[in-house]
């Protein structure tokens, strides 16, 4: 069809949580979910985002570790992506991970094209993890500091990243 993105991207984050969701310390972070991800579903360019049994993945198994929480979706490309992240209860929720999540060092962010229509899996996305922390940035995986065209050739300009809102590369 002409007019239709070929690739979408795909994103995985996954946070290892400081304290149970049910804690009194992660209530602000729980209590956002549903307006965050409403926000989400309805930004120009969003695609698609996993969902558990909650509504929300939180109830998604990740690495094989229940302190880890996941969060992954499709959108049309970096520019919708980025304008949603870095605005209104997004960025907020953004600006204070560091009361719900613990500071890790190796990459929690993927970034990866997908043929439009694919809806990844959670396996698709630990793999694509995975790649990154070994391999560093390639077209297979990568991050909004080092990103990659949908062809998978070099690598592209995208959007500036607010200080203090980046995920560590």
């Amino acid at each position: 069809m002409t007019g239709f993105p070929a690739y979408e991207l795909a994103q995985v984050n996954i946070g290892r949580l400081r304290a149970p969701l049910d804690s009194a310390q992660l209530k602000d972070f729980v209590d956002s979910l549903d307006p965050v991800n409403a926000d989400a579903d309805a930004a120009d360019g969003f695609v698609w985002r996993l969902e558990g049994e909650s509504g929300d993945a939180t109830d998604v198994p990740v690495l094989g570790d229940e302190w880890l929480i996941i969060n992954m979706s499709v959108w049309r490309d970096a520019d919708a992506l980025t304008a949603y992240m870095y605005q209104g209860r997004h960025r907020e929720m953004l600006a204070r991970r560091r009361e719900f999540f613990e500071r890790v060092e190796e990459a929690m962010v993927t970034l990866w094209w997908i043929p439009a229509g694919h809806r990844p899996t959670v396996a698709e996305a630990e793999s694509r993890l995975l790649h990154l922390r070994a391999n560093g940035p390639t077209p297979y995986a990568f991050t909004l500091r080092q990103p990659f065209p949908a062809q998978g050739a070099e690598p592209v300009a995208w959007p500036a990243i607010p200080d203090g809102l980046g995920c560590p590369a």
